[in-house]
């Protein structure tokens, strides 16, 4: 009986499961200009979005 709520619930939010896999985390390495010292600038952005967020300064 807990497989067949296990597995109902699986199947129920695949669209939602199916649009989430085009969402990535990306972390890029952003410096300082006043100290010198590195810094880490995370988001989640759309997959076709990825070389936009990281060319950009």
């Amino acid at each position: 009986m807990a497989k067949a709520a296990k597995t109902a619930i699986k199947t129920k939010d695949q669209k939602a499961a199916a649009e989430a896999k085009n969402w990535t985390k990306v972390i890029k390495v952003v410096r300082s200009a006043s100290s010198g010292a590195y810094t880490f600038k995370e988001q989640i952005v759309h997959k076709d979005k990825v070389k936009s967020f990281l060319a950009h300064k």
